[in-house]
């Protein structure tokens, strides 16, 4: 399966779902707006997940969004998972995550939000996906 924005192979990682929360460049825009919002509060973390994370894949085809969610389902059952290392900040990168989301109490909790309100916002998408055979895409 190819990636349509870049033309390589699409092979999705959990960190995927944070690049609707990249402010590289744009922290006095997009990080000043984020910065209102508490990842660590549920009724934030629901809005952030709605408003900035999912949005971000609203083009990718519903097989897309099934691999997408089928990564990170299978990070959440891997109880050694670290979540906490996709949120720290590497200077070396051409991104960043808000001020202060690397010391977000509890990255998996997070990342279980996204799970679940991906599950419901695209649920028609992956039922779709789940009645395929995913060896011929």
């Amino acid at each position: 399966m190819i990636e349509p924005s870049t033309g390589y192979s699409y092979i999705p990682t959990p960190s995927y779902f944070l690049g609707g929360f990249d402010i590289y460049d744009r922290e006095e825009t997009l990080g000043e707006e984020l910065g209102r919002f508490n990842p660590n509060d549920p009724i934030d973390r629901k809005t952030l997940v709605l408003h900035y994370c999912l949005v971000e894949f609203s083009e990718l085809s519903y097989r897309h969004k099934y691999l997408l969610v089928g990564c990170l389902d299978k990070a959440l059952r891997d109880a050694s998972y670290d979540f906490q290392a996709l949120l720290e900040n590497d200077p070396e990168e051409y991104s960043s995550l808000p001020s202060g989301w690397d010391k977000m109490d509890n990255p998996r909790a997070f990342f279980e939000e996204v799970f679940r309100l991906a599950t419901v916002e695209w649920k028609d998408d992956l039922q779709k996906a789940s009645l395929e055979d995913q060896s011929t895409w």
